[in-house]
């Protein structure tokens, strides 16, 4: 049972608790009364808010309705007088530009391709809108004239700034890639720049407005002249200064001003001038004179032509960037085929010229010819990299021009070889022009410096008889094979060489004379063929070809001294008299003993009397065979000399015995020597 005390306490806790929370329902009511007051408030506000709005709207939105009606009726108008405007302006576009077009574009290209667009513009608007207008056709014929001007600007443009390129420069252009001290290429400036710029703007309005192509014809015929002119103007440059130097200059060297030239000589591109060429053409003519005239000219030819081809390679490749810029691309080759094609049918007209009269000169036995063709042959051939790429692109007859030209000069040259090779077997020089001395034949000369010469042209004079090889081998030839055709031929030559000279050694009466002719020759032939590198070409075939001439020398030098004998064989022991010493000779032995000192005596005279006019040029070989023949000589009659010096066997000693031994050494010292 709980106590009094604490129940009273309970009692008055709830209590307590009981009043908080009357106290508290009591504020919330309050509250809600006061908050249901306010959304009273609010809603009222509200709807007379929204009462207001409705009549604001309702009196706004007719106004807003009216206001854009009126701002699209005031755009409309705007566009109207705008178009208006812009239809009105393609009829004052005809007086507007005339003036403009019937003065032309002649220094003031901008405004006037600024006329032509809008007489352009009024052509399109009167052709869409109004077809039957006479507009159209005033505006169609401005834009005719106009683009008639154009062209003509076109046409003047090129004409009057297209010049020729001097010779000076083309020289440097082409001699500037053998000469390492010259790093930058020189500058060809076909057209001023700002001229070049105009060009190319009415090239572009031409193609893509004017819808003409006319104006790439006038191109290329005016390049296509200036090229042709440029080319020839070098080879008459090279004309003009063989006739008055002998010489022909290039005056400039990049990077120095063009009006302060400094001269040096030409270099023939790809190779140096050999002087040889000269002194060969001049020894395998059969005339003098006149001939030493023309074979200069025919240098100068030589040289003038490949300096062209090579000029032709290196403008044709400035006239094709040139042209990128002006021709549009799917036009680009076609019109650098038809720019080209003077410049290119006249180098070719004169190679195939220069294989013309090579072919009447062979016919004539005139060699030189083929000095022409091997030094231009190998140039074709060095360039025709070059000359394929500057044809890429070009017609299959353009391309080929050249090869068949290099086909044509390979087939002349390897019938100008084989003619020379049957030309020195056939020789019918064998009664005139025989050289009375013994000494070394112009045939033979001849032969060995045309062999020389063409150690300068091995590839090429190798290319030119697989040529002619009709083996499956010989369409792919390689340098070995070229090199050993060569080598056969220089020993068909040499053999032919040899067989002439036999024949022609049978024109001298005397056996020792064709022998000391026949041993200059071969000595001739060996020496040269060892002084340069034919020796080793001849080797290429014929191992035993050094070994074979000295052989033959040697044969040659035995046989001369065969000659000696008819004077030996008179005081050889085997023809003497046997006698007793101290016994008195008979009347037949003092007479043999006479006779054999006089046969002696007039042989030896007889014989140093007549060699003496002959010649051994070579010192080594004459001092040789000398030393040899005296020492034979010198030997037998010494040793007659002392049998029968002291003999008894005539009353005048010194009508027999002429000679000491010295004096008969010193005589055949003075054989072959003309001077003495």
């Amino acid at each position: 049972m709980i106590p009094p005390q604490e129940a009273s306490a309970r009692r008055r806790e709830i209590e307590d608790k009981l009043k908080q929370e009357e106290e508290t329902l009591s504020f919330i009511r309050d509250s809600l009364e006061k908050s249901d007051q306010l959304t009273k408030n609010m809603v009222s506000i509200l709807s007379s808010f929204e009462s207001r709005l409705m009549k604001l709207e309702n009196s706004i939105i007719p106004v807003h309705k009216q206001t854009e009606n009126l701002q699209r009726l005031q755009e409309n108008v705007e566009k109207t007088l705008f178009c208006l405007d812009h239809v009105i302006s393609y009829y004052h576009v005809a007086s507007d530009t005339e003036k403009t077009i019937r003065e032309g574009p002649t220094g003031r290209l901008e405004e006037y391709l600024g006329s032509m667009a809008k007489i352009q513009k009024a052509v399109e608007y009167f052709q869409d809108n109004s077809p039957d207008s006479p507009e159209l056709n005033k505006v169609k014929l401005l834009f005719e004239r106009g683009k008639e001007s154009l062209e003509s600007e076109f046409r003047s443009l090129m004409t009057r700034h297209s010049k020729v390129v001097s010779p000076v420069l083309i020289l440097d252009l082409i001699s500037g890639e053998d000469d390492l001290e010259v790093q930058e290429e020189v500058p060809l400036e076909h057209l001023p720049e700002s001229v070049l710029q105009d060009v190319i703007r009415i090239s572009r309005w031409l193609v893509e407005y004017g819808r003409n192509q006319d104006f790439m014809n006038v191109y290329y015929q005016i390049r296509s002249s200036q090229l042709d002119r440029s080319i020839k103007g070098l080879k008459e440059h090279f004309r003009k200064s063989s006739s008055s130097s002998g010489v022909p200059y290039s005056p400039a060297v990049p990077n120095k001003r063009k009006d302060t030239p400094t001269k040096k000589p030409v270099k023939r591109p790809g190779h140096e001038h050999d002087f040889r060429v000269k002194h060969l053409s001049e020894a395998l003519n059969d005339k003098h004179g006149p001939l030493a005239g023309r074979d200069d000219m025919l240098d100068v030819e030589t040289d003038a032509y490949i300096h062209c081809v090579s000029a032709f390679v290196k403008l044709a490749q400035s006239e094709y960037q040139l042209l990128m810029d002006v021709i549009p691309e799917h036009h680009q080759k076609k019109t650098f085929d038809s720019l080209i094609q003077d410049a290119l049918d006249g180098l070719m007209l004169e190679g195939e010229n220069i294989v013309a009269a090579a072919r009447k000169a062979i016919i004539r036995h005139d060699f030189s010819a083929v000095l022409t063709v091997f030094p231009i042959l190998r140039h074709l051939k060095q360039t025709k990299p070059e000359f394929d790429q500057v044809l890429q692109g070009t017609a299959a007859s353009t391309k080929n021009k050249l090869p068949s030209l290099i086909t044509s000069m390979e087939t002349v040259g390897a019938k100008a070889l084989e003619d020379f090779a049957d030309n020195i077997k056939n020789d019918p020089d064998k009664e005139y022009n025989m050289p009375k001395d013994g000494t070394v034949h112009e045939l033979t000369s001849n032969a060995i410096l045309f062999l020389q010469q063409l150690l300068d042209f091995q590839e090429t004079a190798g290319a030119m008889l697989a040529s002619q090889e009709t083996s499956s081998s010989a369409t792919s030839y390689s340098s070995e094979f070229s090199k050993r055709l060569l080598s056969t031929y220089i020993c068909k030559v040499l053999g032919n060489l040899q067989l002439n000279l036999l024949s022609k050694s049978k024109v001298y009466e005397d056996p020792a004379l064709s022998a000391i002719f026949l041993h200059n020759s071969y000595n001739y032939i060996l020496k040269a063929l060892e002084k340069s590198e034919l020796i080793q070409l001849v080797a290429v075939t014929q191992k035993t070809a050094e070994r074979s001439y000295r052989e033959h020398i040697e044969q040659q030098i035995q046989t001369y001294q065969r000659s000696w004998l008819k004077v030996t064989d008179y005081i050889a022991e085997k023809n003497l008299p046997v006698f007793q010493p101290g016994v008195k000779l008979r009347d037949k032995e003092r007479q043999v003993i006479k006779e054999r000192f006089k046969g002696f005596n007039d042989g030896l005279e007889e014989l140093c009397k007549i060699q003496k006019a002959w010649a051994i040029p070579d010192t080594e070989q004459r001092d040789k065979i000398r030393q040899a023949q005296k020492n034979i000589v010198k030997e037998t009659y010494g040793a007659f000399l002392h049998r029968y010096g002291s003999v008894p066997f005539t009353k005048n000693p010194e009508k027999y015995i002429k000679y000491r031994v010295e004096q008969v050494g010193d005589m055949i010292d003075r054989l072959f020597d003309t001077s003495a």
